[in-house]
């Protein structure tokens, strides 16, 4: 059972991707060992909330909630209100959560959670990675202590989502996205390529909105506004949930196919700073870097029906 410590910036996909988690733990298929929270579509506490608020929907009150790095490493910081609203969710404005973050920097959490579960925990992050590149400087030993960094961010093949070359967690803080892609631990990356093919559309959207339970109730609410955003990149009713994916192929890498080679982030392009580049050459150069297993491609149908399944056993 994958021992799972989360690392979000809890906008709208990371909210459908907390309830996916939750019910693999409710099924005890999963654990859910803690979260932190990162600026990206909002800021960290603003995403604390949000997480905190979805858990307690869930039925998950136990679960600790960090709040952490609140801006880049080298840069300003950038949020996503158009795609996530002013509040993360929607502009749903949902009353404030019963529980509160934790007396801990996110950084830290993951360090300690580490150090006292050395190669049990999978580290899940679907938003920037300040806090990864943070944890790796407070610990340099960090790579030794976890069993896999599970990551949704970068495109290769696909145009960016933020400017032409470059996707949204990624270009969020570039330098902090190359520290951890250098680092020699185990790591899945679910860029765009692999995310967008994905998209849920008409059909199992009108599916969730039929069923009639707080969780799916929640989840189709915060959509409406993410299917809004989602409509003119499209073409059509839907919405790419891309973060529920790398949770997906966090508990289940045979959802996946994938590609091995060294991952590097473009640091200095007028034109694509913050870029994931890989040597995709017949014949690569030799690089000291480990290779990272990046997924290009899913089992689309088997993705849509779980995640709903998922949604509505809550």
């Amino acid at each position: 059972m994958p021992a799972i410590l989360f690392d979000c910036d809890t906008g709208i996909d990371d909210a459908i991707t907390l309830l996916y988690l939750a019910s693999l733990v409710r099924e005890g298929k999963a654990e859910l060992v803690g979260v932190g929270t990162v600026h990206g579509n909002v800021d960290p506490d603003s995403g604390a909330l949000n997480t905190l608020r979805v858990l307690e929907l869930a039925g998950l009150h136990e679960v600790p909630v960090a709040v952490g790095a609140a801006r880049p490493m080298a840069q300003d910081v950038h949020y996503a209100l158009d795609w996530h609203g002013t509040d993360g969710l929607g502009d749903t404005g949902l009353p404030d959560p019963a529980g509160w973050p934790v007396d801990e920097a996110a950084a830290a959490q993951i360090v300690r959670l580490a150090r006292s579960r050395p190669g049990e925990l999978t580290l899940l992050a679907t938003g920037p990675l300040t806090n990864l590149g943070a944890a790796l400087l407070l610990d340099p030993e960090l790579p030794a202590l976890v069993r896999e960094v599970v990551i949704m961010g970068g495109a290769f093949d696909h145009p960016g989502n933020v400017t032409t070359h470059a996707e949204a967690n990624i270009w969020h803080d570039p330098e902090a996205a190359d520290l951890v892609f250098a680092a020699d631990w185990p790591m899945v990356l679910v860029p765009l390529d692999a995310t967008h093919p994905t998209a849920v559309g008409d059909a199992w959207l009108d599916r969730l909105s039929a069923h009639d339970s707080e969780p799916a109730r929640f989840a189709t609410k915060i959509l409406e506004f993410y299917v809004t955003a989602y409509t003119p990149t499209l073409k059509r009713r839907g919405a790419v949930i891309h973060d529920a994916l790398a949770a997906m192929l966090a508990v289940d890498p045979g959802l996946g196919e994938y590609a091995e080679r060294p991952v590097r982030v473009e640091l200095r392009g007028e034109l694509t700073r913050g870029t994931t580049v890989w040597d995709a050459r017949s014949l690569p150069a030799d690089d000291e870097r480990r290779p990272v297993r990046v997924a290009v491609g899913s089992d689309v149908t088997a993705f849509q029906e779980r995640l709903l399944a998922s949604i509505l056993s809550l």
